[in-house]
């Protein structure tokens, strides 16, 4: 299983550098692979403007792409193995709404800022602020439910009730908000890699990167979670500590994606199975890395193909992004329908004795 879990890590990865080149060379702009290369070499260019549009506008697009499509499949990957069900995602259960809830209280409630008698916070922070405060609140209130409700499909209930009552919530601070704050939000809801620039991509990167590091050190007790609570426990796991540690890690991947690139949080859903169907196994172990290669690479393909659809396309923006939209989602519908059918590995003894209790 773990030539296996190589095998398929290699050819991700060889496909995201595939992708990554794609997402730098097309583009609206005709620029020549050559000329490409050279600028990220730091060579000279025939056109100053070439090195603006990779340095400010392709670059900066395909490693947000990249670092959110990881994002997201870890999110998804741990709340799965956390409530131990298939449907559980950072959209299912609401974590996204909670997301959506804080950028709507701070675009159209508060003006674009958050304001208070010691400090006052505007722009990009502001909105990664109130992201990370909703999708905590509602991780925080599902986690708690979790604690209540036995059954997975009452629990999977509830999350979808948290992200109707957010969705309402929504809904009327739309009709009360002013005209341009309901067309920030609207553009914001449609979800694009675009809107990390150059300047805060370092910002980006260093919180996506420290919730995927976070991630990977819960390897070895999400393991542990497959088998039960109670088996956890018994083989040393603090339950509480874990619980803590996965809402702060889904918590910040799930805001800092929303609040930079929308609510793109289907990806949560669809990658983790992908990635089981690819291994036929439920181990972490090599289930997390592929899982993470996975999603950048279904997000960098996405997004090339808005890009495509882009410089084809002659009409309106808001048709293109309509298309585009649609484009993912059937690729995503595509992608998934398989696994949907697949058998689904159960854990065995064999997979207790050799996957789990051999990493404790």
């Amino acid at each position: 299983m773990k030539a296996k879990g190589y095998i398929y890590g290699i050819a991700l990865s060889v496909l995201i550098l595939v992708l990554m080149a794609a997402n730098l060379w097309f583009g609206s702009i005709n620029i020549p692979a050559g000329a490409v290369w050279n600028t990220l070499t730091g060579n000279e260019v025939e056109k100053a403007s070439w090195t603006f549009i990779i340095w400010e506008s392709r670059l900066p697009q395909a490693v947000t792409a990249l670092l959110c499509g990881a994002a997201l499949a870890a999110s998804g990957l741990m709340l799965q193995t956390a409530f131990n069900n298939p449907l559980a995602g950072p959209s299912i259960l609401g974590i996204n709404s909670g997301a959506s809830l804080g950028v709507a209280l701070v675009m159209l409630a508060g003006g674009g800022s958050i304001a208070t008698g010691v400090f006052t916070l505007s722009g990009f922070f502001s909105v990664i602020l109130g992201a990370f405060i909703g999708s905590m609140v509602v991780m925080g209130l599902i986690l708690f439910f979790s604690t209540l409700i036995k059954s997975n499909i009452m629990l999977l209930i509830t999350g979808i009730m948290i992200g109707y009552i957010t969705s309402s919530a929504i809904s009327l601070l739309n009709f009360f908000a002013t005209a341009e704050g309901v067309h920030s939000y609207m553009i914001w809801g449609m979800g694009n890699f675009g809107g990390v620039s150059l300047q805060q991509l370092p910002y980006f990167s260093i919180f996506c990167l420290a919730g995927l590091l976070l991630s990977i050190l819960l390897i070895k007790p999400l393991n542990a979670l497959l088998l039960g609570t109670r088996y956890a426990e018994n083989l040393g796991v603090n339950i509480r500590r874990t619980r803590n540690l996965l809402l702060i890690a889904t918590g910040l991947l799930t805001a800092v994606t929303t609040a930079f690139c929308g609510p793109v949080a289907f990806i949560g859903l669809a990658v983790p199975h992908i990635s089981r169907l690819m291994l036929g196994t439920s181990n972490h172990n090599s289930l997390l890395p592929v899982t993470l290669l996975t999603g950048g690479v279904i997000a960098l393909l996405c997004n090339l193909i808005c890009i495509l659809d882009n410089v084809m396309g002659r009409d309106d923006m808001s048709l293109r992004s309509d298309r585009c939209n649609l484009l993912v989602k059937c690729l995503m519908a595509c992608l998934v329908f398989p696994a949907a059918f697949a058998p689904a590995r159960i854990i065995s003894s064999n997979f207790f004795q050799h996957n789990v209790l051999s990493s404790f």
